[in-house]
């Protein structure tokens, strides 16, 4: 599934500029019948600060509303990675998904065990 970036809402693109964002990476996952979002604002913040978390927050509502990622599949993880880079005005987006792949095999001989 490769996703297609939606626009950032003005509001929101203001408060990252004011608070010195200047990348923003959603990171969606699924697979199992559910969808995951990790939420990465460059520079790094310090997470244990209130704000910081709250500007994340806001920005994982943000990308839940507008992309309504379900995650739904098969058991195969995969996802979508979206990147706004709030400097150059671009945006990036990549999918990832894992296969199956199997390993060495074996066969022998099939043995019928007599009954007592």
């Amino acid at each position: 599934m490769n996703i297609n970036a939606e626009p950032i809402k003005k509001s929101l693109y203001d408060k990252l500029k004011a608070q010195g964002v200047n990348r923003v990476k959603l990171c969606f996952s699924g697979g199992s019948d559910e969808g995951f979002l990790d939420v990465f604002l460059y520079p790094e913040f310090d997470y244990k600060d209130e704000a910081a978390r709250n500007l994340v927050k806001e920005v994982e509502n943000w990308a839940w509303d507008v992309y309504s990622y379900s995650g739904a599949g098969e058991g195969n993880d995969y996802g979508d990675n979206i990147t706004y880079d709030l400097v150059e005005n671009t945006v990036e987006t990549e999918e990832w998904y894992m296969e199956r792949t199997y390993g060495d095999s074996s066969e022998g001989e099939l043995v019928v065990e007599d009954e007592e």
